[in-house]
């Protein structure tokens, strides 16, 4: 027999009637009539072929092939009603695993120092954070949610804005008193900075600035070409150049002194950062709870 979803239907009466003891108490919980009720365990007899229910006008009971079927499925149907309230369970319960595409930077320098608190506040939960260069295909490789920065692409993923942060220039005390400081963006020229290559091309990121609405693009030089911020900052902090960060993600350093920000009266290149989902439509808790910790994040590290 091809197994069609009005067969569920059908056997999902037949288990109300056995519960209920009656077609009159099924069809009070099934929310339908007592016809309506008797003409789907008609249609389950004939799908099977065999007489499933004995009825008279007082009772009704199983006949010895229905009893073989009803012990058979019952277990089934519990297992299926236990499925959908777990997975209903899923939009109050911040439980299972959180798989989240990010920003390498945003990864490191923003919510690392952090994660162990969101951890701690969900026990339920696991988090599975995959640092990537792009965002990728969200849906088709299993993420439940991104944190990046830069404009969102043009999809039907849900994008939602965070923050912006602007770019700093900075170098530590210990390089500026070796090498000076520079004034204005030209003075770069003569000094070590630390080049960034972009992921997309290999080739060095270029370095601009704005001063009243007005773009002053700068000529760079330096021996040290990196990948990945990471190691930028470890460079930058063991005096191996000038860099430029994010501001979001030095604010510490530079409130320590551990770096200097360097070009005050000159404006760096701007980012947003946002967090993107693929449905508005009913996310799940785990995805709202993270979302509300990063939001929770960023407010307190901007106080």
């Amino acid at each position: 027999m091809a197994f069609e979803s009005r067969v569920l239907a059908n056997v999902s009466v037949l288990a109300a009637v056995v519960e209920g003891g009656s077609f009159a108490r099924a069809a009070d919980a099934l929310g339908i009539t007592p016809s309506g009720v008797s003409r789907a365990v008609g249609r389950l007899e004939s799908s099977v072929g065999v007489r499933l229910l004995e009825r008279t006008t007082r009772s009704v009971r199983l006949t010895e092939e229905g009893r073989r079927l009803y012990e058979e499925i019952n277990p089934l149907l519990a297992g299926i009603g236990e499925a959908i309230t777990a997975t209903g369970n899923a939009s109050v319960a911040v439980k299972g695993r959180l798989r989240v595409n990010v920003d390498a930077f945003f990864a490191q320098r923003m919510l690392a120092p952090h994660v162990t608190r969101f951890l701690d506040r969900y026990p339920e939960l696991s988090l599975d954070l995959v640092t990537r260069d792009q965002l990728g295909d969200l849906v088709s490789e299993g993420y439940d949610i991104a944190v990046r920065f830069g404009e969102p692409p043009s999809s039907s993923l849900v994008a939602r804005k965070l923050l912006e942060t602007r770019t700093v220039t900075v170098a530590t005390p210990a390089y500026l008193r070796k090498h000076g400081t520079p004034a204005a963006p030209a003075d770069l020229a003569n000094h070590a900075c630390i080049q960034m290559r972009s992921p997309m091309t290999g080739q060095p990121l270029g370095w601009e600035y704005f001063r009243q609405g007005k773009g002053i693009p700068v000529k760079t030089s330096g021996r040290l070409f990196v990948t990945d911020f990471g190691t930028m900052l470890g460079a930058c902090l063991a005096g191996a150049g000038i860099a430029r960060f994010k501001a979001s993600g030095v604010r510490e350093l530079l409130a320590k002194g551990q770096l200097v920000e360097l070009l005050p009266a000159y404006s760096g290149d701007k980012y947003s950062l946002y967090v993107l989902y693929p449905s508005r439509h009913l996310p799940a808790a785990k995805v709202r709870a993270f979302i509300d910790f990063i939001v929770e994040m960023l407010g307190q590290e901007a106080t």
